[in-house]
C-alpha cells in the first residue's frame, strides 16, 4: 500500500470528528428547573454563526402562549417572545459551539453560552453562564426536526 494513502486513511477519522455537527433545525427547549418542555426554538446558521429564534412558547407551563418580554432591556422590552432572536454568535471551536450569548426572556438577561451535541445529534446541552461556565445553568434541548 502506498505510504501517502496510509497517512491519508489515518487522518480521515480525525478530520471527520473535527467538523461541526449541524444544529440547524427546530428544537424543543426544556426548563433546567422543572425539566418540562417549555417552547420551540429554530436554530439557523448565518455566516458561520448559530442563531436561535423562538417559534413557540408552551402554555402551560407558561401563563400565556404569547408572552411579552417584560423584563428585557432596551428595544426588546415588552416585545413578543415568539419571533425573538434569543441565541446568537455561537461558533464551532473544534469541540463545541461557544462564544455566543443567550437571552433568558423570563429574567430579561443575556448570558454567555456554549452548546454541545449529545445522543447522536438528537439532543444538545446548552450552558448559560456569567463569567466562567462553572457558574451557570445547563438546559437540554431535543431535536424536533
Amino acid at each position: 500500500m502506498n505510504a501517502a494513502l496510509v497517512v491519508f486513511l489515518m487522518l480521515l477519522p480525525g478530520t471527520a470528528w473535527s467538523q461541526a455537527p449541524s444544529l440547524a433545525g427546530l428544537w424543543t427547549t426544556s426548563s433546567d428547573r422543572s425539566g418540562k418542555a417549555d417552547g420551540l426554538v429554530r436554530i439557523v446558521e448565518e455566516n458561520g454563526e448559530l442563531q436561535g429564534i423562538v417559534e413557540a412558547v408552551f402554555s402551560p407551563p407558561a401563563p400565556s402562549a404569547h408572552p411579552l418580554c417584560e423584563e428585557c432591556p432596551g428595544d426588546l422590552r415588552n416585545q413578543p417572545v415568539v419571533g425573538m432572536k434569543i441565541l446568537r454568535g455561537l461558533r464551532w471551536d473544534g469541540e463545541q459551539y461557544s462564544g455566543g450569548e443567550i437571552l433568558d426572556p423570563d429574567e430579561g438577561r443575556f448570558y454567555r453560552c456554549s452548546m454541545r451535541v449529545t445522543d447522536g445529534g438528537r439532543k444538545l446541552e446548552l450552558r448559560g453562564y456569567i463569567g466562567i461556565p462553572l457558574f451557570g445553568r445547563t438546559q437540554t434541548w431535543t431535536r424536533r426536526e
